[in-house]
């Protein structure tokens, strides 16, 4: 099926350009989206009609998300979940989870803006691309943690599997101070022990 493009798609082309797409893909998407027209002549008179003011309403929607572009690339926005010990989500984290944590941080975004290649299932750091307008995508970091204090943490570098491995060091740490403690302790009944007879001997002397 032929189209008309109203805006820049990604890996398709760019505004008023004519591409063929699957119909399936131009009804469920471009269509609705109002990203493409049907290539009837009509419609390309039509385009060719509104061109300047369809280009001009693009670079004003361009020189926004620009704006926002250098606010909002390179940000770390916290989501807090529940999961193993292994890391695995108790669920998954979806690009409108990301859109809300965005926006609460003070950023317009829109779930239909994150572009999630597939859901985050591990606790980390992930990096996730958004697209503010079709010419203009930024980066920011999703730090999934199952609190704030964890979230610091891995913001410092740190993984999921390395604050384990610190907190079963820190359990094995205490577990042997413990035992060393009570082999400190029996030592000392020993050692008790056995000066009581050589006192009970020097008595009998």
């Amino acid at each position: 099926m032929q189209v008309i493009l109203l805006e820049r798609v990604a890996k398709l082309g760019q505004m008023g350009d004519v591409v063929d797409v699957k119909p399936g893909y131009a009804r469920n998407y471009l269509l609705p989206q109002g990203k493409a027209l049907s290539a009837s002549e009509a419609n390309i008179a039509s385009f060719e009609a509104q061109k300047a003011q369809l280009e001009a309403r693009n670079l004003e929607t361009k020189k926004e998300a620009e704006a926002l572009a250098e606010k909002l690339d390179g940000q770390q926005f916290i989501v807090i979940r529940s999961a193993s010990d292994a890391g695995a989500l108790y669920g998954s984290v979806t690009p409108r989870d990301a859109a809300e944590a965005a926006t609460a941080a003070g950023f317009s975004v829109d779930k239909k803006q994150v572009a999630l290649v597939a859901p985050i299932k591990e606790l980390g750091l992930h990096t996730v691309a958004v697209r503010l307008h079709p010419e203009v995508e930024v980066e920011i970091k999703l730090n999934v943690a199952r609190s704030e204090e964890e979230a610091e943490l891995q913001a410092s570098g740190k993984s999921i599997q390395e604050l384990a491995a610190e907190e079963e060091a820190a359990a094995d740490f205490e577990i042997a101070e413990l035992f060393d403690d009570i082999g400190s302790a029996a030592s000392d009944d020993e050692e008790v022990a056995a000066e009581a007879p050589a006192e009970d001997d020097e008595a009998k002397a």
